[in-house]
């Protein structure tokens, strides 16, 4: 069989698979999954362009460690067919872990990290290919003595941020986005076994932490986007609260199985049962669910499904200062008058409050070095002239609180809420 396959993919264009290893684990169960899980969640009810999936950016992410892999080989640093191979199943399978949605329902569903999960799954293949994934597990778990390999997959530089900015910016149409990925791709090197960016990559650089910084505004933190998140983690809470106290709801079974229990790390580990389950879990689960569950009798249930179905989607507040509790508590009120509630505790299925966080580029992880032609390495937020340091390294936090549009009338009363 001819595995030597070539992908038309719509950002990077024309894209191969480097060896058969590879092609096997595209075409394994668990990675065609990832078809069904979109990239960005529920991203697509602002822009609806953005469709694509965590199996369109591991193919494409997979595409980028070739072009990195080839450029560190141009400049004498030595990367065996064994190490370019377990860095490409490290890419490739960075995301094979995550559930429904992506970050979405990330311990809300199922309560452990997708990072852990894909370990979790990384060993399982190792053991079906036969110890083949050793090298990738152990660059994927930053144990493998070539620490630059681990920073490609894994970094403030890595491939997986490269691709899915210029990916993402493609499909939802957000021009500040758009990234060089491929003159950063030229300009890396590696000096004392770290990732460093050439001196005349610094502007593609610069460019890059801008349009991450916008993109997370604009794409990723976006408000509706925010409150259908909200939404949906507070419809399943919901779901989960009626299954406990003995209501049977409709669901495909790997679903139902979540919702009734909450195993830990460990079980993922030693439990094959909980790993069947979580690996037939997607996307088209959850709405199937959701659907049903609008013609339920409970009000709270049927109410965020109709709304998170049909895309009626409740109001959002952001502030740059912490929500009020007298606030939060009236807007609380105003719910449970509105829709009949036995309760205020109930109200906060319809009300819901935290804060988000943007950074751009974090002082304290691994760092983007610049290297320049004296051999000196400058960390990018003292090398650049146009981002400072206090700019680059702010964490930028927002607050809000998520409500129901239709209490609005009842919130008139107290003007000064907002």
């Amino acid at each position: 069989m001819n595995k030597r396959k070539i992908i038309n993919d719509p950002v990077h264009g024309f894209i191969k698979i480097p060896n058969d290893l590879l092609y096997d684990l595209t075409e394994h169960a668990y990675f065609q999954r990832l078809r069904r899980i979109k990239q960005l969640g529920l991203t697509h009810l602002v822009y609806p362009g953005a469709v694509h999936t965590r199996f369109q950016h591991a193919l494409g992410a997979m595409h980028l460690m070739s072009s990195a892999i080839e450029t560190l080989r141009s400049k004498g640093h030595t990367i065996t067919s064994e190490e370019a191979s377990g860095a490409h199943a490290a890419i490739l399978l960075h995301d094979i872990g995550h559930g429904p949605f992506s970050h979405v329902l990330e311990h809300s569903l199922v309560e452990v990290s997708h990072e852990v999960i894909s370990q979790v799954i990384m060993q399982k293949l190792n053991e079906e290919f036969e110890g083949q994934l050793s090298i990738a597990i152990q660059i994927f778990n930053n144990s493998y003595p070539k620490g630059f390999l681990h920073q490609l997959v894994s970094s403030q530089l890595d491939m997986d941020r490269l691709d899915y900015l210029k990916r993402d910016s493609f499909f939802s149409g957000v021009s500040e986005g758009v990234i060089g990925s491929d003159r950063i791709i030229k300009m890396l090197n590696v000096v004392n076994d770290r990732l460093v960016i050439e001196a005349k990559g610094i502007y593609s650089i610069e460019k890059f932490l801008v349009a991450r910084r916008l993109m997370y505004w604009q794409v990723y933190l976006h408000k509706t986007a925010l409150a259908a998140e909200q939404m949906l983690v507070h419809l399943l809470q919901r779901a989960k609260w009626l299954i406990a106290n003995g209501e049977v709801l409709f669901g495909p079974p790997h679903l139902l199985y979540f919702m009734k229990s909450k195993p830990d790390e460990k079980e993922f580990f030693s439990n094959g049962e909980v790993l069947n389950n979580y690996t037939m879990l997607d996307d088209e689960d959850i709405m199937c669910s959701i659907k049903m569950w609008t013609s339920h009798e409970d009000v709270i249930l049927s109410t965020l499904a109709k709304g998170f179905v049909n895309r009626q989607l409740w109001r959002i507040k952001i502030s740059d200062v912490p929500i009020e509790p007298t606030v939060i508590l009236a807007i609380q009120e105003a719910t449970s008058r509105v829709y009949g509630l036995d309760s205020v505790e109930q109200s906060k299925y319809f009300v819901f409050s935290d804060s988000i966080t943007n950074n751009a580029y974090s002082i304290k992880d691994d760092k983007i070095e610049i290297l320049y032609n004296t051999n000196e390495l400058k960390d990018i937020a003292k090398a650049s002239d146009m981002l400072n340091l206090s700019l680059l390294g702010k964490t930028v936090r927002k607050h809000y609180v998520c409500y129901p549009k239709c209490i609005e009338t009842e919130l008139q009363t107290a003007s000064t809420l907002f």
